[in-house]
């Protein structure tokens, strides 16, 4: 009796296990089966994905394909939304409505929302749940509820480089320039100059960066290094903390490294010199 006591709980959790890891792989697989990429769009019909472009699978709600432009190497992530015209089946005529340039990030849950033309310049990062639109609902008419009621509508513009943090809400008539940074939770309306840092609701430009002083106010905390190309496991743990003489010292021996000739290794198998 002991021992079937031990044994039938053992072969429970060896079942629970296989079947964890079977879940597990279905769901890797059901995930990269219903991405759609430029080779495979599956049931949309874009008017361009670029090259290593991506999106994540399950989709958001997607409808005007025809006049949407996705730019090469774009990652577009989980339950995104993106419509072009107010609702399916509308002829929108023969320009592009939204425009993604390369290298856009949309985070997870993110939505935008075009009806008239809205553009993304390359390398624009977003946060999940970033909200873009043209369209905002009009109350003109107090006998008539809001949502029947006509939305004003106006093109949005967000320059190459910028970040919009989580949860960012950009309104109709919004330009945005180049690198601008978006606070998390930030509703933007109107003109962004570039090089500019904007918060709160609604934002206001609260750091801006001036060719002759720099970034004004100035930022509290140094500049952040990059570990040098090809660091090991091991001193990239070692880099936390690490100060940018330090910095500076890794990033010139991994270049000597490089441009120095192979070393020949020694009897135990250890490069000479080591």
């Amino acid at each position: 009796m002991p021992k079937k006591q031990k044994l039938f709980p053992a072969l429970a959790a060896w079942r629970r296990r296989t079947l964890s890891r079977a879940v597990h792989r279905g769901a890797r697989w059901v995930r990269e089966t219903g991405a759609v990429t430029a080779d495979r769009p599956g049931p949309y019909r874009f008017g361009r994905i670029g090259e290593g472009t991506r999106l994540a699978y399950p989709q958001g709600t997607v409808f005007g394909e025809e006049w949407i432009r996705l730019g090469e190497h774009c990652v577009i992530a989980e339950q995104v939304t993106l419509t072009a015209g107010m609702m399916p089946g509308l002829d929108l005529g023969p320009d592009p409505v939204l425009t993604l340039g390369n290298g856009v990030v949309l985070g997870r849950g993110s939505h935008v929302v075009a009806s008239r033309p809205v553009v993304f310049g390359d390398d624009v990062f977003c946060g999940p749940y970033v909200y873009v639109t043209s369209d905002n609902h009009s109350y003109d008419d107090p006998g008539t509820p809001v949502g029947r009621q006509w939305p004003r509508t106006a093109p949005v513009e967000i320059g190459s480089g910028s970040w919009l943090g989580a949860g960012a809400v950009i309104l109709p008539g919004a330009r945005l320039g180049r690198n601008v940074v978006v606070a998390a939770g930030s509703v933007v309306r109107g003109t962004v100059p570039d090089h500019a840092v904007v918060a709160g609701a609604p934002a206001r430009v609260v750091r801006r960066w001036e060719p002759a002083t720099g970034w004004q106010p100035p930022l509290r905390t140094p500049a952040p290094v990059p570990p040098p190309e090809g660091a090991t496991p091991e001193e990239l743990r070692a880099l936390e903390g690490a100060t940018p003489e330090q910095l500076r010292a890794l990033a010139a021996l991994g270049s000597l490294t490089e441009d120095s000739p192979a070393a020949e290794p020694d009897a135990a198998g250890a490069p000479a010199g080591r």
